[in-house]
Order: C-alpha cells, then structure tokens, then sequence
C-alpha cells in the first residue's frame, strides 16, 4: 500500500500459474487481471485468488490474449479504465520463438506474443512496462527485433531502462534459471529519478538447503529406511553444495514430465535426485517407485515449485503433468519481486524505506540452518529410538 493510500495496479498478460505475478504482488502491486490461456493454470490462479483475502477483486481472464479488449471485456470494464490510469502493465510472452531449446524463429513464429504487448502499451498507455523471456532473445540475430520493439515503446513516450539478463539464483532461487527483461517506463515519471536494475546477492541457495525440510517430510512416514534414504540423498546434496540445473515445463505434445534433457538428469542425479520422472504428492506416495530408486527419491511438483522459488501455500491445479509444467514454464517470484520493487521505487519513490531483498529470506521451502537441523535431528533421535 502506497502513502496515498492507493496500491499500485497492475495487468499482467501470459500470466501463467503466477510465479511473475506472486513476486510482483509482494512487491506492492495489486492485479486488476491475470490473462491466460491455459486451463489449468487459470484454475491454479482462480484458487488461490480466491484462498488469499489480498488478492480479492484480481480477475483471472481466461482466453486468447488476442481476443482481450482491455476496456470492454466484461470482466475488465469494471474497472473503468482510462489511458495511463494503469500503474504496470506485465507479461512473460512465449519463449519458444526465442528459445535455444526450439526453432529460434522469432517475429516469424506464430506464438509470438510481442505485437500483441505492444497494442496493449498502446491502448492502456501504463505507467510502466515489464516484459519477461528467455535469455536467447539477447542473441544478435534479434537485435533488430529487440530495438523494434524498444522504439516503438519510445515513440509513445516511454523510456528505455534496458534488456537486462538476471540470474534467478542472485535472488535466493535455488537454480540456474537467466531470464531477459525488459523495462520502459513512461517518461514523465523519469524526469527527476533514475530506475536502478536490482543487483541480488551473491550467496547461492543450495538445494539442499531448499528441500532439506520437504524431503525429510517425504521420508520420515517410512521409518528406518525412510531415514537412510534422507541421510543418503542429504549427504549427496550437501557435498555437491549447489543450486539446481534449469527447470523445464515442456509442452503438451511430449508425454509424462521429468526434469529436463540428459545433460539437466545427469546434473540432477549428482544431487542425489532421480530426473527421470515426477513424484507423487506426500499423500499419493507409493514409496518403491517415488522414494526409494537407485539414483536417489524423485522431486514432487511442490519440491519443484521450490525449487522454482514459489512460496509453499501457492497450490498448482490439474493431473501431475499439467501441474509440473505450470510450475516448470514459471517465471520466478523472487525475481519479479525484485524488479517488481526496482519499478515502484521509480512510480512512487515516497512510498520506498531502502529496505534490501535478502537473497535467502526469499526461499520458501528453506528454513533457518539452525532450526531446520534441530528439528531433522530430533525427528531422527525419535525414529531410531522407536525403532530399537
């Protein structure tokens, strides 16, 4: 909430299962909407609208982004926009015309996105824009795509903050995962300050240290071989003491989800977890086949969400697989946090108390080393007492 009373509004297009709109809305700002198209995930973001009192009046628009008028689509006229009213406007357009990982065919592929954002900065004229994708869209073959895009956004009296490559892991995100973001913001607001990329903190989150506590949950119900198989695969993590590889979400025309290509399982498997598939939820778990494999337990979607920097009472919505890759196409929340808070130090610089992001405070699933030993300690004097 700002000094005038007011939050910060936002809108924020291709919102998926929330990690960029979770991370802005801890930054201050309040979703009129969160447009998506996927089923799912539009269930995923309807409940927990519904299930958080802070997010009440936050419409989720499901549908085609194209077909969206943002001042006569019946969920949106409410609010009775005006052009510029809008504090944010917001959005992580598809990735695959940009992506390494597909055919790079930018402009030329169908899902892109980046014209349709651009009509939107047009007609809502926002106080300022984000816009998140992958780190191929740096790439020089589209330069010339990016500085399109940037002087149109000039022509309408934006100013140009950058293309800026942040690393997830600078901001407690316990994983590889750069992302390209782009920030304009209207000039009128840049007449008297400067917006300052944020500049994360160089401790790494190791994913030990981000799934000790839910694994140890995981484990604990199986007893003395239970135990073993925490010690094991803690002992693994911890010696490897890293962050993890990039999580991938897929696309629906592949089958089951696991943790990404060979070189992504075989990073896995050196943190003692198995890459090859996706486990069961705590109550669903059927122990042979999601704890107890030769190359260590496998990760659940919530150990994934983690993973991906999502706080634990977010839910995901669907089967497994539509849940995993909800979780795996996210933007993480941290990092939106982060630039989400650089933004509103520019709109409402009155409002900022100079309190810094602390890295480790952002990892949901990872408690204080102290408490979290203790308590794993403690559980485990149990278990082997009980089992003499």
């Amino acid at each position: 909430m700002s000094s005038s009373g007011t939050p910060l509004t936002s809108i924020e297009i291709c919102a998926g299962a929330g990690g960029q709109a979770v991370g802005l809305h801890d930054a201050g700002f309040r979703h009129l909407a969160l447009l998506e198209i996927d089923k799912h995930a539009c269930q995923t973001l309807r409940d927990n609208v519904a299930q958080h009192p802070d997010w009440t009046g936050c419409q989720v628009v499901e549908g085609d982004v194209n077909d969206v008028d943002p001042f006569e689509h019946e969920q949106l006229v409410g609010f009775g926009l005006k052009p510029g009213e809008l504090d944010l406007l917001a959005g992580g357009v598809p990735c695959p015309p940009f992506s390494v990982a597909g055919r790079q065919l930018g402009e030329e592929d169908e899902r892109d996105l980046f014209p349709r954002m651009l009509q939107l900065a047009e007609q809502l004229r926002p106080k300022a824009i984000m816009i998140e994708n992958v780190r191929g869209i740096l790439d020089g073959k589209f330069t010339p795509y990016r500085d399109r895009i940037v002087a149109e956004l000039v022509e309408l009296e934006y100013e140009f903050c950058g293309w800026e490559l942040i690393e997830a892991r600078s901001y407690g995100v316990p994983q590889l995962r750069p992302r390209a973001i782009l920030v304009m913001i209207d000039k009128k607001y840049m007449q008297d300050t400067k917006f300052e990329w944020p500049t994360g903190d160089e401790k790494i989150v190791t994913v030990a240290e981000a799934l000790k506590e839910t694994m140890w949950e995981r484990c604990e119900p199986h007893g003395v071989k239970g135990k073993a198989i925490f010690d094991k695969w803690l002992d693994t993590a911890t010696r490897r003491a890293s962050e993890a590889p990039t999580l991938v979400g897929g696309s629906k025309k592949h089958g089951g989800a696991d943790l990404g290509p060979s070189r992504a399982k075989a990073a896995w498997a050196a943190l003692g977890v198995d890459g090859w598939g996706v486990a069961n939820d705590l109550e669903k778990c059927i122990p042979e086949r999601d704890l107890f494999r030769e190359n260590g337990p496998m990760l659940t979607v919530e150990q994934a969400a983690i993973i991906q920097g999502f706080p634990r009472h977010w839910k995901f919505s669907g089967g497994k697989t539509a849940r995993y890759r909800q979780v795996g196409n996210a933007f993480p929340p941290p990092v939106a946090e982060a630039v989400g808070r650089a933004i509103a130090a520019v709109l409402r610089p009155e409002d900022q108390t100079g309190a810094e992001l602390v890295g480790t405070a952002l990892v949901p699933g990872a408690r204080g080393e102290a408490e979290l030993s203790a308590t794993v300690s403690d559980r485990a004097d149990n278990l082997e007492a009980a089992s003499v």
